[in-house]
């Protein structure tokens, strides 16, 4: 009996020894991540900033001429337009035939120089025979006198009819009443409202052909009413183009109108642009962006360092490579390339803003 029990008392002890000689398991610690040598390049950094809230107003716009650098050509006078020799956009020099008109009043006055050149030789003979007399004794002075005022008004009348014909034909007519319009200046054709065979009336006050260098031109912007509070006189611009819509022309707003166009009851503004490498062409679809700065500030990010991910906003915040963070931001607005938050982030702080979503995944990883 005696040897059962202190056989159990052997088993007891032996099973007390060999628990207690077990060691517990190791819990292992989670890696945290570290952003390699070969990633940290391919990454890119910026700064959280505060910046005034900037608001872009996008309007339609069309291209135009600069009015106050154009020659505007008028007829001279009334007739038949016989033949135009441009059409328009075409580029001419100075000096060039832009139409050939056929006028009566040109052959009228034509016909009265000739009459009036009549009289002058006329009114000479009779001076000199005049004057021959005098000298001699035959004639009296009173006689000579009229002889030569006589000689003087058909000249007087020659000079006001070579005027009018001057003034109504620019000096290039020819017999038949024939005259040409010619370009003043070099340019191009911006605007062309005559052809071959129209008629052109006294009464006309309109002109036939607009010339214009386009070395800037004018871009003409159409603003909402809901939208006129916002812009203002001498504020940026960024136009854009159907024909080059990655280049982007930058100017200034000119001038406001002070009402509104009865067409479209939209408000007018003015732009002034360079015209490089005579890209822009009058009659253009514009696009253009009015930036309207506010007088406050907010916290403010690029907007391609935002990852957007179940409905939430997020940045990656940088302060080292073994310590970055996924911030939650609040998005205020976005216009263009910047964003502006209510909160998420604090200026000074540097998030990334290139290949920024992989270390994103790799955070989310690490945090799961």
């Amino acid at each position: 009996m005696k040897q059962y029990l202190l056989t159990g008392v052997s088993i007891i002890t032996i099973c007390l020894a060999s628990c207690h000689s077990k060691k517990e398991p190791v819990k292992e610690e989670s890696k945290k991540y570290v952003l390699s040598d070969t990633m940290a390049k391919m990454i890119t950094l910026d700064s959280v900033k505060m910046c005034n809230i900037d608001n872009a107003i996008t309007l339609s716009g069309e291209i135009s001429f600069n009015e106050n650098s154009v020659i505007k050509i008028f007829p001279r006078s009334s007739g038949q337009v016989v033949e135009t020799k441009v059409a328009l956009g075409d580029k001419v020099q100075a000096g060039q035939v832009l139409a050939v008109i056929k006028s009566a009043d040109v052959a009228g006055s034509y016909a009265d120089l000739t009459s009036a050149n009549a009289d002058i030789e006329i009114t000479k003979r009779q001076m000199d025979n005049t004057e021959a007399l005098y000298k001699n004794g035959i004639a009296s002075e009173k006689d000579y006198t009229e002889a030569k005022q006589n000689y003087q008004k058909a000249l007087a009348v020659k000079e006001k009819i070579q005027s009018t014909l001057n003034i109504n034909s620019g000096g290039t007519t020819k017999p038949g009443g024939t005259y040409v319009l010619t370009a003043p200046i070099s340019g191009y054709i911006v605007e062309k409202k005559v052809v071959a065979g129209a008629f052109i009336r006294p009464d006309m006050a309109d002109n036939l052909f607009t010339i214009s260098d386009l070395k800037d031109v004018w871009v003409w912007g159409n603003v909402f009413e809901s939208d006129i509070p916002k812009i203002k006189e001498g504020s940026s611009v960024a136009v854009t183009t159907l024909a080059y819509p990655d280049k982007v022309f930058n100017g200034k707003i000119d001038k406001m109108s002070q009402v509104l166009d009865p067409t479209d009851k939209t408000l007018k503004i003015l732009i002034k642009i360079p015209n490089e490498n005579m890209m822009l062409r009058p009659q253009m679809f514009a696009k253009v962006s009015v930036s309207n700065i506010e007088n406050t500030q907010a916290i403010c990010i690029p907007t391609k360092a935002l990852i957007s991910q179940n409905g939430k906003n997020y940045v990656v915040v940088f302060n080292a490579k073994d310590d970055m963070k996924i911030a939650d931001v609040d998005i205020r607005k976005t216009t263009g390339d910047k964003t502006y938050l209510n909160g998420g982030v604090t200026p000074g702080q540097k998030i990334i803003v290139q290949n920024e979503l992989l270390i994103f995944q790799q955070l989310l990883n690490e945090n799961n």
